[in-house]
């Protein structure tokens, strides 16, 4: 979420047949009127397969606090690897009751970039973050 001034504006995917999109996109339209928002709907393609790519799993936790998907999400898009999919959850820890968060991300590498390397650097900035993570080839 982005905070423009004092508005507020969220990105959000959505996928699923043509009558539950065509249902969403009248709510949508309701809700707009009704609260006085403004809505931008976009319709996207089916994305090019890219044969080049192996497929990672990346689970990350750590106490909740902000920036984890963004820092995520830049270290990734810096180094060229597309973000397939995206799972997060908040939760208390057992004994203490701390706020945790934690993400599961699916993602496609780039068979061009050293898998070491980039653990390396991974994990640096996980150290940064102050996050626990491993990244490993998806289990097919």
């Amino acid at each position: 979420m982005t905070t423009l001034g004092s508005e507020f504006a969220m990105l959000m995917l959505v996928s699923g047949n043509w009558a539950t999109l065509g249902k969403l996109e009248k709510e949508l339209d309701k809700l707009a009127d009704k609260d006085n928002l403004t809505f931008t709907i976009r319709k996207t393609g089916e994305r090019a397969i890219k044969e080049d790519r192996m497929p990672y799993m990346v689970d990350a936790v750590s106490l909740d606090h902000q920036g984890i998907v963004y820092g995520l999400a830049n270290f990734f898009a810096a180094h060229d690897i597309e973000i397939a999919d995206v799972a997060t959850r908040s939760y208390s820890a057992a004994h203490t009751g701390a706020p945790m968060f934690a993400v599961q991300m699916a993602v496609n590498i780039p068979s061009s970039v050293h898998i070491a390397q980039l653990r390396d650097e991974f994990h640096e900035l996980c150290d940064r973050l102050n996050l626990d993570a491993i990244i490993e080839p998806a289990k097919v």
